[in-house]
């Protein structure tokens, strides 16, 4: 036992090697006075400077999160309705079916979505820009939400709900003070896995942003094709700390959900035992 453990121990720590060696590299790399990424010749924020000074981008930077933000809480209300009608459903056979079609979308290849949007953006007569890609990222992002959702759904006793009815509630009532409560965690869970997708999402993006507009993911690649720039870097750097930011505050929102959760359901929302 004690060589297994050692060994699966051995094998995580190369694999987080893989995985994060090259973002450290960029990262080390963002501070070269030298320009390149070849030798290091010194310390120097200039490259982070250029970023902050480069005012193009820090619109761009808006853009990514405004897009991002309201994706994401469109996607996240879309999710709830839709996790509550699947949830509902009596028919077994059309509920796997709505979940296959929903899972099929989460892995369904990016090209192909970002195609499929482009040609029904240029059929509708839609611009291609700021609508095209929120559009485009609520329509992803509903999936995800739905399937973190659900399994909260899932969880949640029927005693609850004919409790709340039992005691008078109407339909509103169950909803928002029995159902939205005790799937918090799931819903919050959907909103920051939208939102990250939302931010790192390229391929689906590329295809649907017109000429005037464009996000982080699509900037980064533009700039990438003219010449290996520190810039890009630092603010890459500037993308994966914002990233983990994002993954510690949902870390610390989940435990303290968490912690809600192992007081008694029924005592937290106000239904008798």
């Amino acid at each position: 036992m004690v060589n297994k453990n050692r060994f699966g121990n051995i094998y995580l720590v190369i694999v987080f090697l893989v995985l994060y060696a090259p973002i450290l590299y960029l990262m080390y790399y963002s501070f070269n006075s030298g320009g390149t990424m070849h030798e290091f010749e010194g310390f120097t924020l200039q490259y982070y400077k250029e970023v902050f000074a480069d005012t193009r981008l820090i619109i761009i930077v808006i853009n990514t999160l405004v897009i991002a933000l309201l994706s994401s809480a469109l996607a996240t209300i879309i999710g709830i309705m839709g996790a509550l009608a699947i949830h509902q459903m009596q028919n077994r056979r059309v509920k796997n079916t709505l979940l296959s079609l929903n899972n099929v979308l989460i892995v369904n290849p990016d090209v192909i979505i970002g195609a499929s949007f482009l040609i029904l953006f240029t059929m509708v007569g839609i611009k291609l820009g700021f609508y095209s890609v929120l559009l485009s990222h609520i329509a992803f992002s509903v999936p995800i939400a739905v399937i973190m959702i659900l399994p909260r759904l899932q969880e949640m006793s029927l005693s609850l709900v004919d409790a709340a009815r039992d005691l008078g509630a109407s339909r509103m009532d169950v909803l928002t003070k029995v159902i939205l409560p005790f799937i918090k965690p799931g819903i919050y869970a959907g909103f920051f896995m939208a939102l990250t997708y939302s931010l790192d999402d390229f391929a689906v993006t590329f295809f649907v942003t017109g000429s005037g507009y464009s996000t982080l993911s699509v900037e980064i690649y533009s700039r990438a094709r003219q010449g290996v720039s520190l810039s890009i870097n630092a603010l890459s750097t500037l993308i994966f700390l914002f990233t983990v930011l994002l993954v510690v505050g949902y870390y610390f929102i989940m435990r303290k959900a968490n912690r809600n959760g192992k007081k008694e359901p029924a005592a937290e929302m106000g239904v008798p035992r």
